[in-house]
């Protein structure tokens, strides 16, 4: 499906019903609602909201939906991964200085 046809959450590569009800729930209504979001801080908003630590590869869901949204080929949400690990990382190494 093309971008421009994009109506649901649901419509976007690698967004199912579960993780479009999460989206929701962070106040990610519409597909054009994701672009210029930050994945990591919707992630982070997610787990407040939700009082739990959801699996890191939701990230990596999250990377491949606002990439595409914002014009980056369709791509398999675990294409992200070594990406989410590189800056989870950094992140990790900002909290410790």
């Amino acid at each position: 499906m093309h971008r421009t046809n994009i109506k649901t959450l649901t419509d976007i590569p690698n967004i199912g019903a579960a993780i479009s009800r999460m989206l929701e729930q962070i106040g990610i209504h519409h597909p054009n609602d994701l672009i210029g979001k930050d994945p990591y801080q919707m992630y982070d908003e997610l787990c407040r909201i939700t009082s739990r630590r959801h699996d890191h590869c939701l990230i990596d869901t999250f990377i491949a939906a606002v990439s595409y949204m914002e014009g980056a080929p369709a791509q398999k949400w675990w294409n992200y991964t070594a990406e989410r690990k590189i800056v989870m990382k950094k992140r990790a190494m900002k909290k410790r200085d």
